[in-house]
């Protein structure tokens, strides 16, 4: 709990950190808002999956610009001027007015979301860096409380609003006004500039990144899986007949994953970052099994246990990405970034698919299978490192 009292008692960490809140805050009141679209629209299970595939190829699509764009503008201005643009962006897609248009605007909001998530990610580790100060996982905590934050006022506030649009209006607004409010406490931090090599970022320079990005391809994909088809799996699955409830799997499991990243850092500081990978694909495990239970109680523990499972795994991850030698942490950062949401790209489809074909239950085992992948490739790593 160490870096949550540096946060809370210090301006400049809570400005950045609040932007990992209000990335999450939008992103879970849009999740309340998916049946509704899929309902208005008249689309399958099928069709949500390839929107959602949109959301991601927007975000894979121009996540090697970030490097280059931060480079011209400044990590910290590209931050801010991503989060504002990414609050504007999400207003769209609930009011488009058939699938094409939904598919574009989601494109759209992807491109900002990979923007803003690498920006603020590599702000981080700059921070960590210059500051010698230990808050990544600890920020990824605010990521969760946002999502918690936007679903639960969300589920309260939805029977106030007439149309979905002014809720997501009325979220816009408040995000980029207490961003605003914030900004001028991290506007000016830049990356380090590394010297410039002849062969610069060689394999044998980024060969490190290649095992984690591959643990973070499988993670993203259940994350990802989560955000956008909990509120479906309860609907179809557990069969719940209240529509403002779809979103108590999300919170639930996003109140874990908040409890698990602000104890993250001090965990990792004591086990070690490749052990706590592992112990947390083995808690995810054991909670994809409650959730295949189809029983609301049990299948509520099962996002709970994911939840705090799942909860350290990229912010270990993104801490490592940004601290490999000889590589600016954006460009760490990227890379993890881009093949891990690789999986972010293919599960809303995959699983989609998989739903449409079969049902949406044994979409929610292949997560637990992708989950069961990374912890043998986390496994291994673990064997390595204490033999090494």
């Amino acid at each position: 709990m160490n870096s949550l009292k540096l946060i809370l008692t210090n301006i400049k960490y809570f400005s950045v950190v609040w932007v990992f809140s209000s990335l999450n805050f939008i992103v879970g009141t849009w999740i309340l808002y998916i049946p509704y679209v899929k309902t208005k629209l008249s689309l399958n299970d099928s069709q949500i999956g390839f929107a959602l595939f949109c959301l991601a190829l927007g975000i894979l699509t121009f996540l090697p610009l970030v490097p280059y764009l931060s480079k011209k503008i400044g990590l910290g201005r590209l931050t801010f001027f991503a989060i504002v643009l990414f609050a504007l962006a999400f207003i769209f897609p609930v009011l488009m007015p058939d699938y094409v248009s939904l598919c574009i605007s989601l494109f759209i909001v992807g491109v900002f979301t990979g923007i803003t998530d690498i920006a603020m990610n590599a702000l981080v580790s700059e921070i960590e860096k210059k500051e010698k100060v230990n808050i990544m996982s600890a920020a990824h905590g605010f990521f969760s409380l946002g999502g918690v934050l936007g679903a639960a006022l969300g589920s309260l506030l939805m029977p106030i609003f007439n149309l979905p649009v002014y809720h997501m209006i009325t979220v816009a607004v408040l995000i980029i006004f207490l961003n605003i409010l914030l900004v001028k406490n991290y506007f000016s931090v830049s990356e380090e500039q590394h010297l410039k090599q002849k062969n610069k970022y060689s394999f044998t320079i980024i060969k490190p990144l290649i095992a984690i990005a591959f643990i973070a391809f499988v993670i993203m994909s259940s994350e990802g899986a989560i955000e956008h088809w909990s509120s479906l799996y309860l609907i179809e699955v557990v069969k719940i007949t209240q529509q403002n409830l779809a979103g108590s799997g999300f919170i639930i499991f996003s109140v874990m994953m908040t409890i698990g990243r602000f104890f993250g850092d001090g965990i990792s500081a004591k086990i070690g970052s490749i052990k706590i990978i592992v112990l947390g694909c083995i808690l995810a495990s054991i909670g994809y099994l409650c959730i295949l239970a189809g029983q609301l109680t049990i299948t509520l523990l099962g996002f709970s246990i994911v939840g705090l499972g799942l909860s350290v795994i990229i912010p270990e991850l993104f801490r490592i990405a940004g601290k490999v030698k000889g590589v600016k942490a954006s460009v760490g950062i990227s890379i993890v970034s881009g093949i891990g949401f690789s999986g972010f790209l293919l599960g809303p489809v995959v699983l989609g698919y998989i739903s449409n074909t079969y049902n949406l239950k044994i979409s929610f085992l292949t997560l637990l299978l992708l989950t069961f992948f990374a912890l043998l490739i986390a496994g291994l790593n673990f064997r390595k490192e204490k033999n090494s």
